[in-house]
């Protein structure tokens, strides 16, 4: 079946079969329904490798993130997927694992893909694989991560000031020892650190090396964090994490080990994915604007496919203290 067998069956020009598929131009509903049933009826499916010879592209967005598993990339590629389809695009998600070789064959499936541009939301190791993207001229957008050496477009949380709340928070409560675990390979987690300190600063406290611990952000290594700070012959009062999963894996730990939370020990973590709301006690944490950043990223990437902007927005989100049931103010005897 060809396109010319569509655009008998529901009665309408080639072009208007064409505007359909590629989800441009203005027409009733009914035409476009019309045409959709008439597609499903002759099991017609476009050439996407021939669109894309004829400079039309696939209408097919890569995504890159490091692990898919973790919430706040499952729920943020869930909007970027249907913000993509809302504007007629699919969208093929890759998780990198932060490793270099895996994001260097990502970058090659996609690009065998013919894909018409990338979101990159992947902590990566090799900054050549996202400028030899660009120095080709494939459009790319960043998600998650300030990198201004990079000319591309970003969409980013306020990593430093969600550090900076989150801390300054515990320090409101009372509490000194102030440990921070953060993610040893992810961009956000240098500012939300930088954040962390800065709060300690100002509150006239000297950080402490054993009260900064640097790992892959698992509830795995969360679990082990906690045990590596509760072995300190001075354990931290309160701990700042970097992301809900790290998050759950001190709450983890702590139940191993029959620390009360917040009674022994007060709980901040970020991002607000459904960890944070399905937990007991619910997660203190620092929410990132995730529809927003979503669809944003999304807008950014098809423009500059449609209209091949060459101008590059750095666009910056608010975070938000989310205060739940994890924190709670220091015990006398633990200040």
């Amino acid at each position: 079946m060809t396109i010319y067998d569509v655009a008998k069956r529901a009665g309408v020009s080639i072009a208007t079969v064409s505007k359909v598929i590629n989800n441009t131009g203005n027409m009733r509903e009914s035409t476009k329904q019309r045409v959709k049933k008439a597609m499903e009826e002759l099991n017609y499916h476009p050439n996407v490798m021939a669109s894309a010879l004829m400079g039309k592209g696939t209408k097919t967005l890569g995504l890159l993130v490091p692990d898919i598993s973790n919430p706040f990339f499952s729920e943020i590629a869930k909007v970027i997927e249907d913000r993509a389809h809302e504007k007629g695009y699919n969208v093929i998600i890759c998780s990198t694992d932060e490793n270099a070789e895996k994001e260097k064959k990502n970058v090659e499936l996609l690009q065998s893909k013919l894909v018409d541009g990338f979101i990159v939301g992947s902590t990566y190791s090799d900054k050549s694989i996202v400028q030899n993207l660009t120095e080709a001229g494939v459009p790319v957008v960043m998600l998650t991560q300030d990198d201004p050496a990079i000319d591309v477009s970003q969409v980013f949380v306020d990593d430093f000031k969600g550090g900076y709340e989150a801390t300054i928070h515990h320090l409101q409560n009372g509490h000194h020892r102030i440990a921070i675990i953060s993610e040893q390979m992810a961009l956000s987690s240098v500012k939300r650190t930088e954040g962390y300190l800065q709060a300690l600063k100002t509150y006239g406290i000297r950080p402490s090396e054993e009260y900064l611990v640097k790992t892959r952000g698992t509830i795995a290594n969360g679990i082990k964090a906690f045990d590596r700070l509760f072995r300190l012959p001075e354990p931290p009062t309160a701990i700042f994490a970097c992301n809900d999963q790290l998050a759950i894996g001190v709450m983890l730990g702590a139940q191993e080990k029959g620390i009360k939370i917040p009674d022994q020990l007060s709980l901040v973590g970020f991002d607000d994915t459904i960890l944070a709301r399905a937990t007991y006690p619910r997660l203190t944490t620092v929410a990132q604007p995730i529809a927003e950043m979503g669809k944003t990223v999304v807008d950014l990437l098809i423009d500059e496919i449609r209209l091949g902007h060459s101008k590059k927005e750095r666009i910056l989100y608010n975070p938000r203290l989310i205060i739940r049931e994890t924190t709670d103010r220091a015990k006398v005897e633990n200040i």
